[in-house]
């Protein structure tokens, strides 16, 4: 079950379609050459977590690429159109999952036009998310071919915008999937870790007692983490020290625990890297979930 909802300025609230139906003309850029951007929320219990965070950050991966968006009313309209429509339809069949998926794509339209295509999705989440959460990942690590400095030489790399781009990362999963792995972390080629393919790299520390959260600077070109920002403003409010890179492979074997985190998944413990276990520190990762699920 997927709703779709496209922004239409001619209907305020968003336009209804059938999302098993052709939709999008072949000439639109987003799928020609992947020129759009997008986002990812966890719909539960009524609620599209961190809404506002990711409208944010939607928009500046649209000024990265220089697309235009529409304005962010037309946005929480066709947001709210969708999501009603998903609970009329999932109440009438209660086996389907109590976790959703509403994404935001926006692309720049055909050539032909003078406007881009904008639309709103919603279906159930997948189960790898709730398992990893609670089964961990298995990740290798992965040479992204560029060093920690790259994007400040090639901004027009676009690195750290969140687009419609996402084959290098679906190649690497399914890479990691041949070496037995579920995931990755990239590192740079000058020996700095960057991020997981859909997720921000997260680990954390005691030391003396004091308990610290690290995670890779985003100026090496990483997405900036929703999820990563929500969870270290709940930590620092709870007495955790915070910290941001730069992070070398060995700082994740020496840490008591790592995490992928992400807005589907929240947080996802990692298990081992390259085959080896590392520290999966329990207690931390479970304060750090309930600190998470106060901040919604």
């Amino acid at each position: 079950m997927t709703v779709l909802v496209f922004l239409d300025p001619s209907r305020p609230a968003g336009r209804l379609a059938d999302a098993s139906a052709a939709q999008l003309l072949v000439t639109d850029q987003g799928v020609i050459r992947g020129d759009g951007v997008f986002e990812s929320m966890l719909y539960t219990a009524g609620a599209v977590r961190k809404l506002d965070a990711h409208l944010s950050r939607l928009r500046g991966s649209a000024a990265s690429c220089d697309l235009d968006l529409p304005g962010e009313q037309s946005w929480r309209a066709a947001i709210a159109t969708a999501v009603a429509r998903y609970d009329q339809e999932r109440t009438a069949d209660p086996e389907d999952p109590d976790e959703a998926v509403v994404k935001l794509i926006a692309t720049r339209g055909p050539e032909d036009q003078p406007h881009g295509t904008a639309w709103v999705t919603v279906s159930p989440a997948p189960e790898s998310g709730r398992r990893q959460r609670t089964e961990g990942v298995a990740v290798v690590l992965l040479d992204r071919g560029y060093d920690s400095s790259l994007a400040e030489r090639a901004p027009w790399l676009l690195q750290g915008a969140k687009t419609l781009s996402y084959a290098v990362n679906m190649a690497a999963l399914r890479h990691a999937h041949t070496l037995g792995a579920e995931d990755v972390i990239f590192t740079s080629s000058d020996g700095r870790v960057l991020e997981g393919p859909t997720s921000t790299v997260l680990l954390a520390t005691r030391v003396n007692g004091v308990k610290q959260l690290v995670t890779p600077m985003v100026e090496t070109g990483i997405l900036p983490g929703t999820t990563q920002g929500a969870i270290f403003a709940a930590a620092e409010a709870a007495g955790w020290t915070l910290g941001y890179g730069p992070l070398e492979p060995a700082d994740l074997f020496d840490a008591d625990a790592v995490w992928l985190v992400s807005s589907l998944r929240l947080l996802a413990p990692v298990t081992s890297i390259d085959g080896t276990p590392i520290s999966r520190d329990r207690a931390l990762g479970t304060e750090l979930a309930a600190l998470l699920e106060a901040v919604g």
